[in-house]
């Protein structure tokens, strides 16, 4: 990419309607432009984030076995009549067409997937089953804030499962909660599974995925020897006791953030339409559910929070937008312009993922921009570099004069 050509630009200063250091660099730094409370346009550098984040998701989903699908987000409101949801869950966007007919925006999915799925479902034989989209979802906030971590329009990914027993289930809950703590470790978080209420989707406990930051809206007990996190709000213990689980370590609490969660549903989906499959004794039977999210975009906005300094974003490699940041300077030199064009063509080449700052402004100018965007390596072409390049990872303050061979190698 040729920084030049990008439309969207970098401003010096942080937008005055928002709080929440995610919105405040994503804005900044040309990712993404807000177009009200809970709403955001993605530009190129954020959508290639998004879609890294996205990409990670789906290989670890297709990994565990679940099939990927795509759903309407416009649903006809007799199937939110028929789970009792179009009255009682409050953040539902309602929406009436010409004809005075009444639709919902999907908020979750459990409507839709239920009478898709079921209708495939002949016998226990075909259990287990599991799909999964990566779809826009929406509800109606009373107040969309903190950037990317509260919309009301958001990127998830939402998973359901369908089981013979509640046995099963639990199995295949484990598996998909190794499989989640394994993608926000390859986004360089990391995550606790935190014990929750299931609010509006089920009475029975969930589970939420929890990253700890100072800009989270939940407040986590947990143990730092063992894996026992639970939230504050249903903890009957106290911040400074022993641990329940291992009784090893004491409780500490913290502010973070949800970034992914698992409803157990029970069989209330398959009686709320009267969907049932063939048991192994000839009976109808309801299947067991569970429903898996993991918020794609808010992930995007904790990934910020976490990974910042003072001049900008940080992004881990595994979801940057691209790899390398290319700066010329001096490019008014002959020698120096044809060294960089030299180099940005290897990398065009070798499929290497490189931002290239040909514009003629200040060094000053371009470091500060690079150090916003967060691009993992700044390589920089002078006439003090000569044929080699100057090399300097996002993360650290070491700078390194290296060859454009010896640099390919740590890669």
């Amino acid at each position: 990419m040729i920084q030049s050509k990008l439309f969207s630009k970098t401003k010096r200063e942080a937008p005055k309607d928002e709080e929440a250091i995610n919105a405040q660099l994503l804005v900044r730094a040309g990712f993404v432009d807000k177009l009200m409370a809970g709403a955001y346009s993605y530009l190129p550098l954020g959508l290639r984030v998004l879609n890294n984040i996205a990409n990670i998701v789906r290989e670890e989903m297709n990994k565990l076995g679940s099939e990927e699908i795509l759903m309407p987000t416009l649903h006809p409101k007799h199937i939110w009549e028929i789970t009792n949801g179009w009255n009682s869950i409050d953040v539902l966007f309602k929406v009436k067409s010409r004809t005075e007919k009444e639709y919902a925006l999907g908020q979750s999915e459990e409507e839709v997937v239920t009478p898709l799925v079921m209708e495939r479902i002949n016998t226990w034989k075909e259990l287990p089953l599991s799909v999964y989209q990566i779809h826009w979802k929406f509800r109606d906030e009373l107040r969309a804030k903190s950037g990317l971590l509260r919309g009301r329009e958001f990127l998830m990914k939402d998973m359901y499962s369908f089981h013979e027993t509640q046995e099963d289930f639990e199995k295949f809950y484990l598996t998909s909660k190794k499989t989640y703590l394994r993608i926000y470790k390859r986004m360089g978080l990391t995550a606790k599974a935190t014990e929750a209420s299931g609010g509006n989707f089920t009475k029975k406990i969930s589970y939420e995925f929890m990253v700890l930051t100072d800009a989270g809206e939940d407040n986590i007990l947990y143990c730092g020897s063992c894996d026992f996190c639970v939230n504050v709000e249903i903890a009957k213990i106290g911040e400074g006791v022993k641990c329940p689980k291992c009784g090893k370590g004491k409780l500490t609490k913290a502010k973070a953030s949800e970034v992914g969660n698992v409803f157990d549903l029970g069989e209330k989906y398959g009686k709320d339409f009267n969907l049932t499959y063939q048991g192994r004794e000839g009976s109808r039977e309801y299947p067991i559910m569970g429903c898996y999210g993991i918020g794609i975009s808010r992930l995007m906005g904790v990934i910020v929070e976490k990974f910042h300094d003072s001049q900008g974003i940080i992004w881990p490699e595994s979801v940057a937008p691209l790899k390398v940041h290319l700066i010329e300077l001096e490019g008014k030199d002959s020698k120096v312009k044809k060294t960089a064009q030299k180099i940005y063509k290897l990398f065009l080449d070798e499929g290497i993922e490189v931002l290239y700052d040909e514009r003629d402004v200040s060094a000053g100018e371009k470091f500060a921009d690079a150090d916003l965007i967060g691009i993992p390596y700044r390589l920089v072409v002078s006439k003090k570099t000569g044929t080699k390049i100057e090399v300097k990872k996002r993360s650290e303050n070491k700078i390194k004069l290296m060859s454009y061979g010896a640099f390919r190698q740590i890669l």
